[in-house]
């Protein structure tokens, strides 16, 4: 029987591993289907981790040194599909794609989040060349330039402003003519000199060359009138897809508490409401979605795993 079985190889699984085989347990495997990583490998430079200052160090670049040292202190690396979590009296059982079932004495579940699309033409093609779901990985790149952002929530007005403080002008493209985000953070979105409300108004393509995006061809709903907007950088904001499936039981109930958008409700120990299991990174809820963040909870998490364990003997 496994001491803890982590799931998922983003920045929180990886931490998650490098803590709780570093701090003597022996018995630790990660599920990840792929190579371990998360979306951080979709960035094409990383500039915002402390300590951590290279130019021109991609995401993959940055992630292959994780790798070297979590596996280095004995983690396991298991290219399996998880499909399932269930627990059985005091242990649980992992059932893999394909495989016989797993059984671990503690469970961290670190699969995050899937940033929505917005299904516009172009949009994967230039995604990571222009079309970013990350305004405070991205934002820099685009200091002093103009750029657009799609959305009328909270995160993506929210974004808007953040992104107001580097660019020299931000349009909001919202679909409606109101937005759904907390009427204080419109307000301050309106009050904002640099940032411009395009309304009732769909991407219908993003448009670029070699070098990424050049513009966005934009449609009024209203009118049916057609323009380009000519911006080096498009920040789609319309929500998130937690990947919270393997928290389901055969009958789709979840094993823990989540709230409506399927996060996982945790403590600040990223403890959940079934013992022994722990959600961390862009899964549990109100999580930042930042690297840094995710790995501190994936040493949290590891920790209280030893804990436990420790207590359980």
């Amino acid at each position: 029987m496994l001491d803890c079985a982590i799931i998922g190889g983003g920045p929180a699984g990886m931490t998650a591993g490098l803590y709780a085989t570093r701090g003597g347990l022996k018995n630790v495997v990660l599920f990840e289907k792929g190579m371990p990583g998360g979306q951080i490998t979709q960035s094409s430079e990383i500039e915002n981790y402390p300590g951590f200052f290279e130019h021109g160090k991609t995401g993959m670049d940055f992630m292959d040194t994780w790798q070297e040292q979590v596996f280095h202190f004995g983690l396991e690396h298991r290219l399996d599909e998880v499909k399932q979590v269930r627990k059985e009296g005091d242990h649980f059982v992992i059932e893999i794609a394909g495989g016989e079932p797993v059984e671990a004495k503690t469970v961290v579940v670190g699969t995050g989040s899937t940033p929505k699309r917005a299904g516009f033409k172009g949009e994967e093609e230039f995604f990571g060349k222009g079309v970013s779901t990350c305004a405070t990985c991205d934002g820099f790149f685009y200091k002093n330039k103009e750029v657009a952002v799609l959305g009328g929530g909270d995160t993506a007005l929210e974004e808007a402003h953040y992104l107001s403080n580097i660019c020299s002008k931000v349009y909001v493209v919202h679909r409606r003519d109101t937005f759904r985000a907390a009427p204080s953070t419109v307000d301050r979105v309106m009050r904002t000199e640099n940032i411009e409300l395009i309304t009732d108004t769909t991407v219908e393509e993003v448009v670029g060359d070699a070098m990424g995006v050049t513009g966005i061809k934009l449609k009024n709903k209203k009118s049916g009138e057609e323009t380009l907007l000519e911006v080096p950088g498009v920040f789609v904001f319309v929500g998130h897809d937690v990947n919270n499936h393997v928290l389901k039981d055969g009958e789709g109930n979840f094993i823990c508490d989540v709230n409506e958008q399927g996060q996982v409700i945790v403590d600040l120990s990223m403890r959940t409401s079934l013992e022994g299991l722990f959600a961390a990174g862009d899964l549990r809820i109100e999580a930042p979605k930042q690297v840094v963040c995710a790995a501190g909870d994936g040493a949290v998490a590891a920790l209280q795993v030893i804990s436990y364990i420790q207590e359980q003997a």
